[in-house]
């Protein structure tokens, strides 16, 4: 039996999702055709097209905010630290510790030859930028253990080995090869206070 336009149009929107295959899409846009109320899903529809609208990159840090300055890089309580993530999600991880008081710097990927991704395409001149405006003095590098996290570590202690900046990295309480969006936040705590110089 084919599905109605509509639905195999919404089963291939499902599809962009990550980890959503086929299957999964397609229970996923039967849900949405024949349990969910036209309300609720309006309701989804309509929260969609206000994150599309609404969100942004924060100025300063790069994470994701609905305003161009988020609240973090607002708060002047926090500490001249700068934490290197990769992406939002390793920031809201890190902040559901509530140990770390310091600001970050989202630089939306990591450097990757084999991606062509280089360190013009990540947020790597605005961190150079940021760390002399904002008077840094602590870097800590909390990127993945992966090739390209280790690639990309490398290259910013290369960029302040003249400078009086401390450069650390995150200690391994995180296995090798792991994301830290998938981990948990007591791995999280272990990892920053193991923290250790490079």
């Amino acid at each position: 039996m084919k599905y109605p336009n509509s639905l195999e149009k919404l089963m291939k929107s499902f599809e962009v999702f990550p980890g959503i295959g086929p299957k999964t899409a397609e229970r996923l846009a039967l849900h949405v055709a024949t349990k969910l109320t036209k309300e609720n899903a309006l309701s989804l529809s309509q929260a969609i097209e206000e994150v599309i609208q609404t969100l942004k990159k924060c100025q300063i840090c790069g994470s994701i905010s609905d305003t161009d300055v988020c609240e973090i890089c607002q708060d002047t309580e926090r500490e001249a630290i700068l934490m290197v993530v990769e992406n939002t999600k390793d920031v809201l991880s890190f902040e559901k510790t509530g140990i770390f008081h310091g600001r970050y710097h989202v630089l939306g990927g990591l450097i990757s030859p084999l991606s062509g991704i280089g360190p013009e395409e990540i947020h790597l001149p605005k961190l150079h930028e940021r760390v002399v405006k904002e008077n840094i003095k602590e870097i800590i590098l909390a990127l993945s253990s992966t090739v390209s996290g280790e690639m990309t570590s490398l290259y910013i202690c290369k960029m302040f080995e003249e400078s009086p900046i401390s450069v650390y990295r995150i200690g391994y309480g995180l296995p090798v090869g792991a994301d830290i969006e998938y981990a948990d936040e007591i791995t999280l705590r272990k990892a920053l206070e193991g923290r250790r110089k490079i």
